[in-house]
């Protein structure tokens, strides 16, 4: 055994045994962080549902397929991290004998070419990956290349350091292959070589200049060099509990398995329940929570242990921060810059919290001081530089509160995350706190909050006025109460909505939804003056109070009066009644109005006859135009995956051309009226809407096509602007209700002109 070989053994067998050990620390360490947080009991039910969630995400990479040459990439490099364990095993014996393979499978053709494929693929992957980083580091301040990348702010030296591991890795696996190739053909002449090595063997020839010693001695020296690579990575990796880029190999298993729904579906839809010690908060039992409990989250211990999980699984790809609406109109808010600030300063903080009262007096200062900075404040950052406002060590605080009352709860980062964080169930957690227990939120939110109290509506208008956008229409609307005295009388309860009440623009829509029901023999009522706020946008800016006031109201109402089939035209209150309600007991089968009416076209009861140039002279013409875009809404789009219906009813009328914007679907961009932004002045960076009035402009389309009041008014008003601008010609472009155009091109051309001349 020569003294290279000794030397080698003696290295291969020492750093690995600290290794291990190092990791084993670090996972027994992460144990104890996460119990630091609150309880969860609701993450372990169904169990052979959520493995199964878990292997379909990963061999299935479903959810990197947003990018699909990243995906296939990191396909390949994922499931050869684990395959190619077998080559480090190997590598081991290779130290005392080079013609080392493993028992039976290191024969086994089939299994050397799933090796060699791995090992071949994984080199080429990598380089993709690193090649894809290069392209998009943010070496500049501006543009695709600086705060547009998805990787500014990412920890750079962790992720160089990661794809050079894995670099060296796969070289050494493919020059063990061909090292093996050469000595096997040496020693046994008779092995079928392109069998064994398919992808290697025919490199085997560049080491035919070396003595079979010396090939032996150049497998040593490989074969080390990558076991001391992996270990190093190991070894470095448990040293640092926060580098994402790493810890999610093994986190992402976890992180996906414990996620809200265990059939996979992301955490948008309803948001989580408030909870205290695990289970969700009675506000009837208020006065008899202890002192300490907290309303939502305003300390790292606040956050559940599957919230630190969260957060300390984000790998720092920064595919959230790219489709983010907030981010993209330079706001401070980026999702990975705040999952990666709250993992860094829950570490920082765990010492401290995991520590007796003795143990305290003896921790570093910069440890102990973290008690005391609060979660979200001031952090004095400027807009220029948008990482001033998170510093998970202080000393103001950690996140500034620009970060969180910028976000529009889109959900957009919680669609793109291929590891499963629930980003608006934080940021929301977040907001309860600061509005429940610190009365710290935006200005604006005063006059929402008292109206929503004190009117049951945004707009602080009279509940005798939610029958006003009704008056005009050919025929009466039922009431139920006064014309409807059963639910079982009529087909579906048309759930008006607040907006659709009092807000100018969204009265067009709930006129032409109840025509089109009443042309197309479908029998509804309304609750007119007994309607109240569903209460979206008091959850979602944090008043969860005020929320369960409005909706245990509403849900103790549609229990009484046996409601079970709603029909609303609101993006957010088709969310809060479908998924929200359940939480309290209310179970209703609840439609969008564009799934509605689709199932009615397609059904023949509403048939789409007329033209654009066949409604020109009628009140019809600013609903109708040869060409349209449409704009998917957040809470009907990626909160509910209604996508189809909207598309198939535009492409029902006649002579009209669709236009689709780049960014549509599950990637549309949002409007900024969501997560209660619809109540907040945008007095940071960019206005959003006009960011999607531009997109939309820009296909040339005619009409933009929406199916919410909230995204009618924010691309209204981007309208509107750009005409200001000089950017459009007035009356060329309008924004309107998908109803508004199938109202258009259904009725006849004598019935067009009168109806709706009150309202407008």
């Amino acid at each position: 055994m020569s003294a290279l070989q000794i030397t080698a053994i003696a290295l291969c067998f020492t750093i690995p045994l600290l290794g291990w050990a190092l990791l084993a620390r670090q996972v027994v360490r992460f144990s104890k962080v996460f119990r630091v947080g609150q309880p969860d009991p609701s993450r372990s039910n169904d169990p052979g549902t959520r493995t199964w969630t878990v292997v379909r995400e990963f061999l299935g990479h479903t959810r990197m397929a947003r990018l699909p040459l990243v995906a296939v990439a990191h396909w390949f490099t994922a499931l050869g991290f684990f395959l190619l364990f077998a080559t480090l095993v190997n590598a081991f014996f290779q130290l005392i004998w080079a013609d080392f393979r493993l028992p039976v499978i290191g024969h086994f053709a089939p299994f050397e070419w799933l090796i060699e494929l791995f090992a071949v693929m994984g080199f080429i992957g990598i380089v993709v990956l690193i090649i894809v980083r290069q392209l998009n580091h943010p070496r500049s301040a501006e543009g695709a290349r600086g705060r547009r990348s998805r990787f500014y702010g990412s920890t750079w030296w962790q992720a160089y350091y990661v794809e050079f591991t894995i670099l060296v890795v796969m070289i050494c696996i493919i020059s063990l292959r061909t090292q093996e190739a050469a000595l096997i053909q040496r020693i046994e002449p008779g092995t079928n070589i392109g069998l064994h090595f398919p992808l290697t063997g025919w490199a085997r020839g560049i080491w035919g200049g070396l003595s079979e010693q010396w090939l032996r001695e150049s497998i040593y020296v490989v074969a080390a060099v990558k076991i001391l690579t992996s270990f190093a990575w190991m070894i470095t990796v448990s040293l640092q509990p926060t580098m994402g880029v790493a810890w999610h190999r093994f986190l992402a298993f976890v992180n996906i398995w414990f996620k809200r729904n265990a059939d996979g579906r992301t955490a948008l839809g309803a948001l989580k329940p408030m909870t205290i010690g695990g289970e969700p908060l009675d506000f009837e039992k208020l006065d008899e929570l202890d002192e300490s409990a907290a309303l939502g989250v305003g300390k790292a211990e606040h956050f559940s242990w599957k919230d630190l999980l969260d957060v300390t699984t984000c790998t720092e790809c920064g595919r959230c921060q790219s489709q983010c609406p907030a981010w993209n109109t330079d706001k401070p808010l980026s999702p990975k810059l705040l999952m990666m600030t709250l993992r860094d300063h829950a570490h920082a903080k765990a010492p401290y919290l995991m520590a007796t009262a003795e143990e305290r007096e003896d921790l570093p200062a910069h440890v102990v001081k973290l008690a005391d900075i609060p979660l979200i404040g001031d952090t004095g950052y400027d807009h220029d530089h948008p990482l001033r406002a998170y510093d998970a060590m202080g000393p103001e605080a950690v996140i500034d509160a620009d970060v969180l009352w910028s976000c529009t709860t889109c959900g957009a980062c919680v669609e793109q995350c291929p590891v499963d964080i629930e980003h608006v169930d934080h940021i929301v957690d977040m907001r309860r706190y600061q509005v429940l227990l610190e009365s710290a939120f935006p200005s604006e939110l005063n006059g929402l909050f008292r109206n929503l109290e004190q009117k049951q509506n945004p707009w602080g208008m009279a509940p005798r006025a939610r029958m006003d956008w009704a008056k005009g229409l050919p025929f009466e609307v039922p009431v139920f109460g006064a014309d409807v005295e059963d639910m079982a009388e009529v087909d579906y309860l048309f759930w008006v909505g607040c907006a659709g009440a009092f807000e100018d623009r969204a009265k067009k829509t709930s006129r032409a939804v109840a025509e089109l029901l009443h042309t197309a023999g479908v029998t509804f009522a309304v609750l007119g003056d007994s309607e109240a706020c569903t209460g979206d946008s008091a959850r979602r800016s944090g008043n969860e109070m005020l929320f369960q006031m409005l909706a245990q109201g509403n849900v103790e109402m549609l229990n009484e009066i046996g409601a079970t089939k709603i029909v609303v035209t609101c993006a957010h209150c088709f969310n809060t009644l479908r998924n929200e309600y359940p939480q309290l007991g209310g179970h209703y089968e609840v439609v969008h109005h564009t799934e509605l009416l689709n199932s009615l076209v397609k059904a023949g009861k509403l048939v789409p006859v007329r033209r654009p140039d066949q409604v020109s002279t009628t009140k019809d013409a600013a609903s109708m135009a040869a060409s349209v875009t449409y704009h998917d809404p957040c809470y009907l789009g990626r909160h509910n995956h209604v996508y189809a219906p909207p598309r198939e009813l535009l492409g029902s009328l006649p002579g009209v051309a669709y236009k689709e914007m780049d960014r549509s679907g599950i990637r549309s961009f949002c409007c900024g009226a969501g997560g209660a932004r619809m109540w907040m002045e945008e007095k940071l960076g960019t206005r959003i809407n006009i960011n999607r009035t531009e997109e939309a402009l820009a296909t040339g389309a005619q009409r933009i096509a929406v199916g919410c009041p909230f995204c009618k008014v924010m691309l209204t008003d981007g309208v509107n602007a750009k005409v200001q601008e000089g950017a459009a010609v007035e009356g060329a472009v309008e924004v309107v209700d998908i109803a508004q155009m199938l109202l258009a091109a259904v009725r006849p051309e004598a019935d067009a002109a009168p109806v709706g001349a009150a309202a407008e």
